[in-house]
Parts: structure tokens; C-alpha cells; sequence
């Protein structure tokens, strides 16, 4: 979801204008600017917060780890601070039913914990658990307009989505999730947000919301900072049927799956007619889904996997990348195994001592927004 930076830490300098009025910055610029920012976070970890997280709406899935999970335990690893919000508010954006959100709650965070985010050094927390944080949503939804949420275009997919499942209308909550969503990057003075080129719009609306909060009430010296992109690889990973490993689709594989359904996973997964296999996304987007993750969990590239299966064909492609995800997950599923036998109680610990954590940090924010605004009684 977001990286952000200490309350007291120096925010990098842009290498771009920043002017008023700008809605969305060019991807190729914003992954421009993300090679420089991976240079200041290797030399200068200990500057930077990194808050992301997930909806609770079932056990996490491979698609999860390749495309984000792995990516927080490699900036926990450099030094880097991590907040992890699993985001229970977000549950009730586009459905009614919640489910057994503790139960829920609790497979997260074994599946952060497996896959080696270490609480040690990682903070976990839920939205329903840190008020300020929440109630900071309210000033700052006056900043910005109906028309600029509407306008959001992951709030329009998601609206279409819930039509769809729903056939009503969107809610509340959803139409105001990217000022939620900013709520969340800036309680901590977030100042660096890794997202996915197609995620720019949410964090333009967080830089609007920054920005606007400093010339309305802290012009003399700016409060929030207006934070910059961390741009991370697209790595949209596939489920059995082709289309995008999702929970709700019911494709997915989930990491605590054992190797015999892993096996059965990657045996139906579907590819094509051709024989030989090449690395060809945009063409063959189910056998370059098949090459991407093998590359992954073997350490090499998928052009390189391409070139050592070849002619051997697809049954031998589905062979190989089920041995080389057994054998990487081996570890990861061990460990769930062993925190999942210790019983809930750990876990609760841990989200509790995250929880009085992030409420720390939101209380002393909220407090200066108040100051700052006048409110404060």
C-alpha cells in the first residue's frame, strides 16, 4: 500500500516541479525518480517507514508474495522500518458480509509472519484499532471535491466491480477509500509510497490532500509532505483458469496449500497449443505466467527457463515450476505450520502491541493537525 518515512526524518528532494494543480504525473517519470529513491533507501534505510498492508478477506495467496510480500521483506531486510495495516475497514467498501474477520485477521498475519516479516522489526496493526488515524479522514475530506473522487479511476473500477456482484450502488466508504487510503500515508508523515504504475492516481490524491492541508493551514511551514512514488514491477500473477489469482475468483493458490495441491494447481493451470515454449507475455500471457513464476522460486530469469524447457513442451514447464514453488515455499509453509500449532494467543499479542504502537503515532498527528487547524480545546 504505502512506504513512509519517520515523523522526524528529512524527506528527499524531488526531482520533479511539484506544481499546484498537477493531477497525475507521467509513470516513465515516476519510475525514473523510483531509481533514484532505491539508492537513498539502500544508503540511508534507517530513514524511511514503509507502511503497506492488505484486506482481510481470506488467507494470502501466491499472486500476494510475488507481487508485494516479498518486496516488504527485502526492504524490512535493508534496514527499512515496516508498518503493516491490514486494512478490516476496507472489508465493508464493496460487501456486506465480513465473515470471521479475527479468524480472518489472524491468517494474515501468520502468512507475514511465515513469509519472514519479523515483528521485531515490522509493525502490525488494523484500521479499526487506530481511531486518529480515522478520524483524520474527516479533515481532509473537506480538500477535496466530489468530482475528484468520482474522477479516481481505481474508485470507478472498483464501483463497476460492485455493481456487478451487487447490482446497487457503490457506498460511502468506497467513493472516499484514495482519502482513506491517505489518511494512512500521511498519520506517519509519509513522504515514499511504493505502488504499481496503475496505483499513481491513489497516491496523486494523497500529494493533493498534503498539499492542500499545508497552504489551508500550515503555509509557514508545511506539516505532511507530499509523497513520492516508489514505483515497483508489475507482477500481475495468474490463476489456474487465466485470469488474475484473486480470492474472490477462487483460483488462486494459497501459500498454506500443501505440496499435493500445488501440484494439482499448476497440472490444471492453463497454457496453449504450442509446443515449444518461449517468453512471450503480451502472446502467450498463460505460459509467461507459468515462466515468471518458476523464474521466481529458481532464481533465474523466465527468458533463461524459456531456453532450458524449450521443445520439451508444457507438460514439462508445469514439472518443473511445481518442483522449483514446492521447494521455495517449503520454508515459508514449515514456518506457518509451527506459529499456527503455538495457537491464537501469539498471534493476538502481536497485533496488539502493533495496534498501541500505530495508535501513538495517530494520536500525536492528530493532535498537531487539531493545533494547527485551531480545534484543539
Amino acid at each position: 500500500m504505502s512506504v513512509t518515512t519517520k515523523p522526524d526524518a528529512t524527506p528527499p528532494t524531488s526531482a520533479e516541479p511539484r506544481e499546484a494543480g498537477t493531477i497525475t504525473r507521467s509513470a516513465t517519470a515516476a519510475r525514473e525518480r523510483s531509481a533514484v529513491l532505491e539508492g537513498l533507501i539502500a544508503q540511508k534505510p534507517g530513514e524511511y517507514r514503509v507502511l503497506t498492508g492488505d484486506r482481510p478477506t481470506g488467507a494470502l495467496h501466491l499472486g500476494h508474495l510475488l507481487a508485494t510480500v516479498a518486496n516488504r521483506v527485502r526492504l524490512q531486510d535493508l534496514g527499512v522500518e515496516v508498518f503493516l495495516i491490514v486494512a478490516d475497514y476496507q472489508v465493508i467498501t464493496d460487501r456486506d458480509e465480513t465473515g470471521n474477520l479475527p479468524a480472518t485477521v489472524r491468517e494474515v498475519l501468520l502468512d507475514y509472519l511465515a513469509a519472514g516479516l519479523d515483528p521485531e522489526r515490522s509493525t502490525v496493526f488494523t484500521h479499526s484499532a487506530v481511531p486518529a488515524l480515522n478520524q483524520l479522514l474527516l479533515p481532509f475530506l473537506s480538500l477535496v471535491t466530489v468530482a475528484e473522487l468520482e474522477r479516481n479511476p481505481t474508485v470507478k473500477a472498483e464501483a463497476e466491480a460492485a455493481l456487478r456482484r451487487q447490482q446497487r450502488g457503490i457506498s460511502g466508504l468506497l467513493l472516499t477509500y484514495p482519502v482513506h487510503q491517505a489518511a494512512d500515508i500521511l498519520f506517519c508523515h509519509g513522504n515514499l509510497v511504493p505502488v504499481g504504475a496503475d496505483q499513481l492516481p491513489h497516491l496523486e490524491m494523497t500529494r493533493t490532500v498534503a498539499r492542500r492541508f499545508n497552504q489551508r493551514y500550515a503555509a509557514a511551514q508545511p506539516y505532511f509532505p507530499e509523497p513520492d512514488a516508489l514505483v515497483t514491477p508489475s507482477t500481475t500473477i495468474l490463476g489456474d483458469d487465466g485470469a488474475k489469482m484473486s480470492k474472490s475468483r477462487g483460483n488462486a493458490l494459497e501459500l498454506r496449500a500443501s505440496d499435493d495441491e500445488t501440484a494439482a494447481f499448476f497440472r490444471r493451470a492453463k497454457t496453449d497449443a504450442e509446443r515449444v515454449i518461449t517468453y512471450e507475455p503480451q502472446r502467450r500471457p498463460e505460459i509467461a505466467n507459468l515462466l515468471q513464476i518458476g523464474a521466481y522460486f529458481a532464481g533465474t530469469s523466465p527468458e533463461a527457463l524459456a531456453e532450458e524447457v524449450g521443445p520439451a513442451g508444457a507438460g514439462r514447464l508445469k514439472a518443473v515450476v511445481t518442483e522449483t514453488v514446492v521447494e521455495g515455499l517449503s520454508p515459508i509453509r514449515a514456518r506457518r505450520r509451527e506459529l499456527a500449532s503455538a495457537g491464537p494467543r501469539h498471534l493476538d499479542e502481536l497485533l496488539a502491541r502493533g495496534n498501541a504502537r500505530a495508535n501513538e503515532i495517530a494520536d500525536r498527528t492528530l493532535d498537531d493537525v487539531r493545533g494547527l487547524m485551531g480545534m484543539r480545546y
